[in-house]
């Protein structure tokens, strides 16, 4: 993971998605600030900004540092504070992460991830030719191992994981595409070649 800065609300959420949202919850008279009830499901207004979501966040998934193309049908909203925790927060852009849906499911509602809005960059080191992704050892023991948990909950150094960075870091490497669309497709790897002085 890299540091991602807040975009934004784009000037159509809040009559697309938050009122429609807001009025939602209001008919079905459930408290905004406390957990849904057990089985209860809300309307998912938050759909209508996907493409706001997507283009403001550079098409760069939150959690995996990653390019993905819209075309794929990948694309989702993460609620970084899980919809069913806090009601009031379903239908709010600053709660929004752009999320690959395999980070979005691995997360689910769980808190003992890390928020990309609010990590440095660095926390998260790599080794670039195995793409194995690990804490960085200079952090104080709580912040490490929330770095751990972050990284275990997400299994972001799982093989297909670790085998895309690996792959991103080989094709710069080989010349197969220039710095620019180096950084573009994979942040982080591109990140961590700069602090190692590989670029």
């Amino acid at each position: 993971m890299i540091h991602v800065d807040a975009q934004p609300e784009p000037s159509r959420f809040d009559a697309e998605v938050r009122q429609k949202g807001l009025a939602h919850l209001e008919k079905k008279a459930l408290p905004l600030d406390q957990p849904l009830p057990q089985g209860i499901e809300i309307a998912d207004y938050w759909r209508a900004c996907l493409d706001d979501l997507y283009a403001s966040y550079h098409a760069t998934c939150a959690y995996l540092a990653v390019f993905f193309e819209r075309s794929t049908g990948t694309a989702s909203v993460d609620h970084f504070v899980a919809k069913s925790r806090l009601p009031k927060d379903a239908y709010e852009w600053s709660n929004y992460r752009l999320a690959c849906r395999s980070m979005n499911a691995s997360k689910n509602h769980f808190d003992d991830v890390l928020d990309p809005f609010l990590i440095e960059n660095g926390w998260f080191h790599l080794e670039l030719v195995t793409g194995r992704i690990f804490p960085n050892s200079a952090l104080d023991p709580e912040r490490r191992a929330q770095v751990q948990a972050t990284i275990t909950r997400l299994e972001l150094d799982d093989p297909m994981h670790r085998n895309m960075r690996a792959r991103h870091f080989q094709g710069y490497i080989e010349k197969n595409y220039i710095e620019d669309y180096f950084k573009k497709i994979s942040p982080l790897v591109w990140q961590e070649a700069k602090r190692q002085n590989l670029l």
